[in-house]
């Protein structure tokens, strides 16, 4: 269930890109890698630079955080995304509650949350804002079709290439299968797992709408050179 244009339009969200010379550009968290010190804070800092520097979606992915404080960190993200003239969504992992409580654009599933079909059918009836995005992580082409049937409004596939936060999930798919399941469904698909500046191309000539990575982000040594790097994604380099 692709949320229309109008709809789109009438709750002030431009409609999801799916060329590759407009990618999505996704920040996915990990207070844990974000830096020495205070987690949250840091993690806030690059919230903030990524921000400034113009990226499309934040994805605040803190499995282990109690609810309180993941619904504080989602608050704080929302509010730092809401700076005027920025773009910037916020979607929350998993946490349909937190994501709605903090005001974010969306919530993300993965393979443990509560399945997609199910979310999208209570939210659509009435339940969340218009232009809520429902998204789900999928790692094969019958996962891709499934999550466009259940009614996501995009899909995060992966991994792509190798990369430790996700070996869990277990070998790269690579960028051959992205693009079968890119061809294969009329959704957004998001290139994620071992994403860098150096990559990123291949996998938006393949057929992605966009990329998400964590390690991009926070390895970035600023804000500006972190709006270089988005300036060329941005521009399909």
């Amino acid at each position: 269930m692709y949320i229309s244009r109008s709809r789109r339009f009438a709750a002030g969200l431009p409609p999801l890109p799916v060329a590759p010379d407009k990618p999505i550009v996704c920040y996915v968290t990990d207070r844990k890698s974000a830096g020495a010190g205070a987690p949250l804070e840091n993690l806030l800092e690059k919230i903030r630079a990524a921000v400034e520097a113009r990226v499309d979606w934040i994805q605040i992915r803190e499995k282990d955080l109690p609810a309180r404080e993941l619904l504080a960190l989602a608050r704080e993200a929302v509010g730092i995304s809401q700076t005027p003239g920025r773009v910037t969504r916020v979607l929350v992992n998993d946490r349909l509650d937190v994501a709605l409580a903090a005001g974010a654009a969306g919530v993300h599933l993965g393979q443990e949350s509560v399945p997609a079909k199910d979310v999208v059918k209570w939210c659509r009836a009435g339940n969340a804002p218009a232009g809520f995005l429902i998204g789900a992580s999928c790692h094969s082409l019958k996962e891709a079709r499934e999550a466009e049937k259940a009614g996501a409004d995009y899909l995060f596939y992966g991994p792509i290439y190798d990369t430790p936060s996700k070996r869990a999930f277990g070998q790269p798919q690579g960028v051959d299968r992205m693009a079968e399941a890119s061809a294969a469904v009329g959704i957004p698909v998001i290139a994620i797992g071992g994403i860098n500046e150096r990559n990123a191309a291949e996998c938006l000539r393949a057929g992605a709408a966009g990329i998400a990575a964590i390690r991009m982000f926070q390895e970035s040594k600023d804000g500006p050179a972190l709006a270089a790097i988005l300036a060329r994604l941005h521009g399909g380099n």
